[in-house]
Parts: structure tokens; C-alpha cells; sequence
């Protein structure tokens, strides 16, 4: 919201320099963002065209003689073709325009130019170039255009509840409150003399719950034109762009009191009647926009005796605008319900000034108020004849305002400081908040009609406390000891198993925990066994069941992804899962789930790429529990663990002896069945609560590098082909000189028994207290040969 100082100043005395006005205000909960200087124009003065004669070498230009109000008459070359005698704005060579260029005498076409005559474009105030800017007849020869035009611009960042400062006179209110300044109100009095507006027109709102009050002007025998220079300098400054004159006092009136008004064409309108309903099953209406509206019933218009003629709350329509030709205006002011407001905005996508609005609520009291102050300024900028009363349709009108309550005791609760009933009753005053005393310690409070947010007592201490000062609530102790904290297991879990695949190289994706029976059927889901729960209104026939595996939505997500690049792909996703029980609530599991292909990295002749594959997403799931402090094993997994899984392509990953979660390649039918086209596609699970009941971990712990050398044997076992190497590696790392073991092959084959298979490892032998001679090193390995003779059948490979 741009709040230009001139206009504010208006109706309450400003004193105070604009950075600290601004500070008080962020202070009061009004954050100003930015504060503008509008100027800059050095040595530009209003000046006066005395004189217009043709250019004798251009058509296009014309030579004009201008009084600069000191010093001699000066000749400007000029191009606008507005240009006329006894118009008032000049610049003198050396003048910065609003663009910070300097301007200098030039000769145009044989002839010397010693000044401009500037659009707005070129001194920064708007857009406009076709034409030069006129200046009111009353303005000051010679004075600075500083002086006359400059000005001070307040950007505010409001907060939806500040409703009451999207108007220059809720912004007003509160520096008046801040600053014990009387706020001026402007007068709305004007004379009637038209006929009574009953005979003209025909006014009635058929649904009084989406349109809480009406109320409707008209003026006859006016004439549309451009606004006077003040109304579209302040329209300007503000942030709109001016179009007619009583376009413009609609939103004069509405940056003024914050109330949208709408002015309808009467002519244009069928037997001259406003009617105000919900729209009918397949009507259509062409808003001003230009576009073409099919409504439907939950829609407010505002209707002729025939047709919608605008969209009520939210922007007028074509049929009824207002043009050229124009000569009388049935001018709207209303109170719409805020949330069928909203929903209708939504609906077309269309969210307006007035939209934006009435969408928050705005008061019943206010429509009449803006109304009256519009009919005024339209008669005051396009003449015409006002009509006698005006159209009021309230039904609520006799029901008494409610008045908020507020007590002494509550306010020292909330803001745990003392507070005087006078101060408090000072407040609300500077305020204009009507208050009464209904004992030594409450107060009653009339909230007025530009205050929409303050409803319950706590809103009138917020009040309280803006306007004392927020950096007045003193510092005290807390009365009672801070308590201790109270650990929560699983969501420390959480985080650090999301830090751990992180670190891995994985992303981390969010999806609805809603999926549909199709997509769990695609991953091989069994609802015929445990059917998941289904929601009772589902947003979508995509999002009706709570998810018992998170493997479809990220399936979903890695098959839009392809569709947009080419990987890597590493995706995780953390959640819960549903596992459905009879007739009970699902089970709530916490998992993390993950799916990767692609390359192992981007495309590059620099290295040999591979798919990633079983063993790439093996290592990083061993790097992730190593980052938790863990040492995980792997064992074969069975189809039923897996059914979304390639057999004999899953491994359980086991920690502790407990299961954890389970890691393996995606079957090919789920890949077609998702239209994936990397393959291959790897997939694991880890069970949080598997994870959460191991026993107690120290996590990493430190080992100091010792100083003696290392030594290493290299040994190839035969062993059957169903021993895992990881369980030979767990037996020859058994030994305290065994400081690491690494497999580096895996053969099968010729000069082999069948059934067997060949497995070679380094095994690195050292000690933390000397050097190990061949003689140790040579009696462990033989020790370890015979434990693994015992123990798995392996014999040392001729």
C-alpha cells in the first residue's frame, strides 16, 4: 500500500520527519517497507506558455514563448501536441528529469530550445508521453516543481488484519493515535436536486446472506472526462492509473475510506433495476476485462431485471460500463459476505482491489459513509444532478452493536505489567474507540466502523499495548522455573536418519500420504489381504486411500522426473506409512523410502558412466548408518518381504540381529507399469521403529591413529555357493589383529567343484602396542582358517 505524505497530511498533522514517522509506525505493528522521495527535478520551476507558433523547418513541432516567473522570456521547442497558451510547467536547461538526466539548451531544426516542456515519463510520474502535464491554473509561477509536486511516498507491508490501513484514513487513525493528533474526516454534503432516486431507479437485494447491506446513488446529467490534475496526481503517487473522472472517484473513494464502490451506467441497465442474487443455473457474464464468465449459483451478481451485469464484490461487468457518452451513474457502495466473496475471486481467478477488500470483511457502517463522500466528488469533478436519498437496504440495521469487553485482571495476565483504567481508557480515545466503564476495573468498548479486526478482548490488549509501546512492557523473571525438556526419541530419529541419507546423496521429496488403489496395485499391493483405509471426502479419485507403503508416490515422483531430465536420480522420502488392520485404525509406521537410477553422474567424456545400480545404493545405505553409528549386515530376502521387488535381487538389512529394512531392485513388470525407462531401478525401506528399538549406540567413537605398521595377506577361500561373503567377513574380522578385511573378487566356475565358489579377501593385520612380525601374522591367519573350516566349510584356495 503506497501512502503519499500530501494526501495524509490532509487529514492529520504530520510533524515528524518521514524516517522516524515510519519508525513508529513499524514500532505500532505498521511496517513501513520503504520510504520514497518523489522529486529531484533541480532547477525545474512552474512556468506559463505564453505564446505557440509553428516550428518554421518541422510540422511536428511547434515553438512556444514561456514565462518561467524570474528572469527573461525563454524559447522551448515542444513536440506535444496538447501544448496551449496559458498552460503551466516548464524546466530550465540544466535540469535532472525524473530519469536523473541532465537537460541542456539544444538547437531542434535550426532553432534553440532553452528548456522543456515534460510529460510524465519524463519527470517520473507515470507512463504517460503522448502529451505534456498541465498544472492547475492556480499554480505558483517560478516556484520549484519540488515544492509543488514533490512528495514523500510510505510503501506499507500490511498484514491481513490491518484491513483498517489500506485506506489513507485508517493510516491517518493511527498516527493520530501515536501521535495525539485530531483527525479530519472529510465532509460527504451535497445538494439533492434531482428527483427522489425511487422514481429513477429500482433497487432490492434478493439474498441478504451473501449481501449484508446495499446502498446506491445516482447522478444524472454529468459528463464522463478526464479527472482534474489533483485526483489523478493522487491516484498517481498511490499506484493506480487514472482513466475517467468518475472511474477515478471510485477509487479515490476507496484508497480514501478503504469501501470499493462500483458506478453502473443506468441507461445501459433494463427497465433502470439492480437486483442483487445469486447467479442462475448457466448464465454468463463478460466482465470488464474482456473475458467471457460462465457462473454458477454460488455466485453473487448484480442483476438488471434480465441479466448479470457485475460480479458482486468483485468487478463490474461490460454491459454496464461506464463511457464516453455517459449521463447517469447508479452508484454502488455494499457489504458483501467476505467468504462467498473470496470463493467467487478464486473460482474465476480474479482477485481485485475491491476483491481483496471485501474478501476480509468490511463493516456494514462504512458503505453509506464512502457512498455519500463518492456522490459528492463525482458531482464536484463531472457536475450533473444528484437525486434525492439514496437506496439503504440493511435488514440488520436494528440489531445493536456488540460491544468487546476488556478487564484489568486479563490484561496483566496477557501482558504481565500494570496498566491504569485511565491509561487504558486514554488509549482507546486517541483511538476514537467509544469506551464506558462497567466496574473499577472493565471496560465496555464500541469498536468504529473502520476497524474490522477488533472482536475479542484480546484484540483490544493488543491495542493497548501498540499504542503504549511495545518496547515500554518491562523485563521481569519468570515466575516459575523453566521446565525441563522432554526428549522425544522419534523425531531425534527423524531428523538424523534425514541428515544421514542426505549426507549419502540423496533428495528428499514430500508427497501426500493419499494415494489411489491403482498405484497400489502397480507396486504389487494386496488389498484383497488387508484393504487400506479409505478417506470419507477425498479431494481427488488420485488421493482417496492413506498410504501402507510409500514406494508408489515416489515411484510417481521418479517417473516424472525422467520425463524432465536425465538423473542421477536419488530420491528419499520420509513418512508414515498405514498399515491397515481389521476393524481397527490403521497401524502408524514410521519409514524411510527411497528409489535411485540413472547414471551415476551426468553425462561427461571424462569418466566411463554406469547405471547405479544394487551395489552403489549398498554403499550409500552403509555410509547413512554409519553417520547413525550403526554396522549393518545383509541377508537374502524373500519374495513375500518384497513383492514389489526382482527375486533374488533383495537383501534384508539387518542390524543387532534385528531386521531394519530391506534393499533391492525393482521387478520389471512394476517398471512398465510406472512407464520407467531407466533401468535399473533400486529401492529400499527403513523401518524407524525396527530402528528406534535397537539397543542403546554410542555412536561414533574416536580411535587414536597408532604408530605401528600395518601388514596384509591376501587369501582366496572356496566356500558353497550359499555362504554370503558377508559372513566369512564377520568371522576373519573377529580377531583383535585384524585391523580391516576387504573382498575385491568373486569367482565361479572352472576348476571349481560345482556348488562352490571362490572368494578372495586383503585382510590388514596390526597392533596398537608394536610391530608385528611374519611369525604372528602368519600364526593368526592360520587360526582364522581353521574357524572358518569350522565354522562356514572354507579351505584355502590352491
Amino acid at each position: 500500500m503506497q501512502i503519499p505524505l500530501s494526501w495524509l497530511r490532509e487529514y492529520v498533522d504530520v510533524d515528524l520527519p518521514p524516517h522516524e514517522l515510519a519508525h513508529r509506525l513499524t514500532m505500532a505493528g505498521v511496517e513501513v517497507g520503504e520510504v520514497t522521495e518523489l522529486g529531484g527535478w533541480e532547477n525545474c520551476c512552474v512556468g506559463e506558455v505564453l505564446e505557440v507558433t509553428p516550428h518554421p523547418n518541422a510540422d511536428s513541432l511547434q515553438l512556444c514563448r514561456v514565462n518561467p516567473g524570474a528572469g527573461a522570456e525563454m524559447e522551448v521547442v515542444c513536440g506535444a501536441p496538447n501544448v496551449a497558451v496559458g498552460q503551466r510547467k516548464y524546466a530550465l536547461p540544466g535540469t535532472h528529469s525524473g530519469k536523473h538526466e541532465t537537460l541542456k539548451a539544444a538547437r531542434i531544426r535550426g532553432v534553440v530550445s532553452e528548456g522543456m516542456i515534460c510529460s510524465e515519463l519524463e519527470l517520473g510520474l507515470g507512463d504517460a508521453h503522448e502529451g505534456i502535464v498541465v498544472l492547475p491554473d492556480d499554480a505558483p509561477l517560478g516556484m520549484p516543481l519540488d515544492d509543488y509536486l514533490g512528495d514523500t511516498i510510505l510503501d506499507l507491508e500490511i498484514t491481513p488484519n490491518r484491513l483498517d490501513c489500506f485506506s489513507i484514513l485508517g493510516v491517518a487513525h493511527e498516527i493520530g493515535a501515536l501521535t495525539g493528533k485530531k483527525v479530519r474526516v472529510p465532509e460527504s454534503s451535497y445538494s439533492e436536486g434531482g428527483p427522489p432516486i425511487t422514481e429513477e431507479a429500482n433497487v432490492s437485494v434478493a439474498d441478504p446472506d451473501l449481501c449484508h447491506r446495499y446502498t446506491a446513488s445516482l447522478i444524472q446529467g454529468l459528463k464522463i472526462g478526464p479527472s482534474p490534475q489533483w485526483l489523478q496526481d493522487r491516484l498517481t503517487k498511490a499506484g493506480l492509473r487514472p482513466i475517467s473522472n468518475v472511474v477515478d472517484v471510485t477509487n479515490y473513494v476507496m484508497l480514501e475510506f478503504n469501501q470499493p464502490l462500483h458506478a453502473f451506467d443506468l441507461d445501459k441497465m433494463r427497465d433502470k433495476t439492480v437486483i442483487v442474487r445469486r447467479a442462475a443455473p448457466g448464465e454468463t457474464l463478460e466482465t470488464l476485462d474482456g473475458a467471457p464468465r460462465e457462473l454458477n449459483t454460488e455466485v453473487l451478481v448484480i442483476a438488471d431485471s434480465r441479466d448479470p451485469i457485475g460480479l458482486g464484490g468483485v468487478i463490474g461487468g461490460a454491459n454496464s460500463e461506464i463511457g464516453a457518452n455517459t449521463t447517469s451513474v447508479l452508484l454502488e457502495s455494499a457489504t458483501f459476505n467476505s467468504y462467498n466473496n473470496r470463493r467467487t475471486a478464486d473460482t474465476f481467478r480474479l482477485h481485485t482491489d475491491a476483491s481483496q477488500r471485501f474478501e476480509k470483511g468490511l463493516r456494514p457502517e462504512l458503505a453509506p459513509i464512502a457512498l455519500r463522500r463518492a456522490t459528492q466528488l463525482i458531482q464536484q469533478v463531472a457536475g450533473g444532478t444528484i437525486a434525492q436519498g439514496i437506496y439503504d437496504i440493511y435488514p440488520d440495521a436494528d440489531i445493536p452493536k456488540p460491544k468487546v469487553s476488556l478487564t484489568l485482571r486479563r490484561l496483566k495476565q496477557i501482558l504481565g505489567m500494570d496498566v491504569t483504567l485511565e491509561q487504558v481508557e486514554d488509549v482507546f480515545h486517541s483511538l476514537e474507540f467509544e469506551t464506558e466503564r462497567t466496574g473499577d476495573s472493565s471496560l465496555a468498548v464500541a469498536v468504529p466502523y473502520w476497524r474490522s479486526d477488533v472482536n475479542i478482548e484480546e484484540d483490544l490488549i493488543e491495542e493497548v499495548v501498540r499504542i503504549i509501546g511495545y518496547d515500554n512492557v518491562p523485563t521481569t523473571m519468570l515466575s516459575t522455573p523453566i521446565p525441563h525438556q522432554q526428549s522425544a526419541p522419534m523425531t531425534e530419529l527423524r531428523w538424523r536418519v534425514k541428515e544421514s541419507l542426505a549426507t549419502a546423496g540423496l533428495q528428499e521429496t514430500i508427497s501426500y500420504p493419499l494415494v489411489s488403489l491403482e498405484d497400489l496395485e502397480k507396486v504389487n499391493y494386496s488389498a484383497e489381504e488387508a484393504m487400506p483405509l479409505r478417506v470419507a471426502n477425498p479431494m481427488s479419485t488420485e488421493s482417496d486411500y492413506l498410504r501402507p507403503t510409500l514406494l508408489a508416490s515416489l515411484l510417481n515422483t521418479l517417473s516424472y522426473n525422467e520425463g524432465h531430465n536425465e538423473g542421477p536420480f536419488r530420491f528419499f522420502e520420509q513418512g508414515r506409512a498405514f498399515l491397515p488392520r481389521p476393524n481397527q485404525l490403521p497401524d502408524e509406521r514410521e519409514v524411510a523410502t527411497g528409489v535411485v537410477s540413472g547414471l551415476r553422474s551426468e553425462p561427461s567424456w571424462l569418466v566411463d558412466n554406469g547405471p547405479l545400480d544394487f551395489y552403489d545404493v549398498k554403499g550409500m545405505l552403509s555410509s547413512a548408518l554409519a553417520y547413525l553409528g550403526l554396522t549393518p549386515s545383509w541377508e537374502t530376502a524373500t519374495a513375500e518381504e518384497g513383492p514389489a521387488l526382482h527375486p533374488g535381487r533383495s537383501a534384508r538389512i539387518m542390524c543387532s540381529g534385528s531386521q531394519i529394512g530391506i534393499l533391492g531392485e525393482l521387478h520389471p513388470t512394476v517398471l512398465e507399469r510406472f512407464d520407467l525407462t531407466h533401468r535399473p531401478v533400486t529401492v529400499f525401506e527403513i523401518y524407524l521403529d525396527n530402528l528406534l528399538a535397537l539397543p542403546a549406540r554410542s555412536g561414533r567413537n574416536f580411535r587414536s591413529l597408532t604408530r605401528y605398521p600395518s601388514a596384509n595377506r591376501d587369501v582366496a577361500l572356496v566356500v558353497g555357493d550359499d555362504v554370503p561373503a558377508g559372513k566369512v567377513q564377520e568371522i576373519l574380522n573377529r580377531h583383535r589383529l585384524v585391523d580391516r578385511v576387504e573382498l575385491f573378487d568373486v569367482y565361479a566356475g572352472e576348476n571349481l567343484e560345482p556348488g562352490t565358489k571362490s572368494l578372495a579377501f586383503h585382510v590388514y593385520f596390526q597392533a596398537a602396542d608394536r610391530t608385528l612380525t611374519a611369525e604372528e601374522v602368519s600364526r593368526t591367519l592360520e587360526g582364522l582358517l581353521r574357524t572358518l573350516q569350522r565354522d562356514v566349510g572354507a579351505t584355502l584356495r590352491e
